[in-house]
């Protein structure tokens, strides 16, 4: 009976878990682009018209206006006059650093050509004979290429189980080892500590995998 009560215990957790981890981070972020409706005046809020507030309704008006401030700024006038408030956001001693920064880290990683995050890799870290899963976040390095005078790449190694915090390491490409998963999959792994491994894509292994192997 123990076991049976177990076994339906495991069952009806591995239920609501993920479901319950799911209501509260679509919670959390709808309560927090709710709050967007804060910055509109108080006569202008949709409380004050509908007389209770609507779940959900910051996150379209969040959506709506980065819409609306894509389709402005996508004609030659709309580039004029962002060209014109970056020129004065250069001359900012401290606004200049953080604008710029943010701007060529939107810029890396909304782009279609960009090599950002689409790449999982095996690297040893933080000593040799010890693997662990990171980002390839580019292959540009600049002064670094040109000092090592080796062909080096960007990693991103993230920390478990919460992976908005790691280590920015720069290692030579023939000591990383390129994965077939996805992002998304890389990510579960790393958040599950391990425990949700994403299946092998291939059919086959190549033959120094398969001496590895044996």
């Amino acid at each position: 009976m123990f076991s049976a009560l177990r076994r339906y215990l495991i069952a009806g957790l591995l239920v609501w878990l993920p479901l319950g981890a799911t209501v509260l981070v679509i919670k959390l972020l709808v309560g927090f682009m709710d709050r967007i409706l804060l910055l509109l005046p108080e006569t202008y809020q949709p409380e004050a018209y509908l007389g209770f507030s609507v779940p959900g309704l910051g996150l379209l008006f969040a959506a709506a206006v980065v819409v609306i401030t894509g389709a402005a700024v996508a004609n030659l006038f709309g580039r004029k006059v962002v060209s014109i408030w970056e020129a004065v956001f250069a001359r900012i001693p401290l606004v200049r650093s953080v604008y710029g920064g943010a701007k060529q880290l939107a810029e890396t990683l909304f782009s279609s050509t960009g090599q950002s995050f689409r790449k999982v890799v095996l690297v040893e870290f933080p000593r040799k004979d010890v693997w662990t899963v990171a980002f390839l976040t580019g292959t540009a390095v600049g002064e670094a290429q040109r000092r090592t005078t080796r062909e080096v790449v960007n990693l991103y190694v993230p920390t478990t189980p919460n992976p908005t915090g790691g280590y920015f390491i720069m290692v030579p490409r023939e000591d990383i080892v390129e994965l077939d998963m996805s992002v998304d999959e890389g990510l579960k792994m790393l958040i599950s500590m391990g425990a949700v491994v994403p299946p092998e894509r291939r059919e086959s292994f190549t033959e120094k995998e398969a001496e590895v192997i044996l």
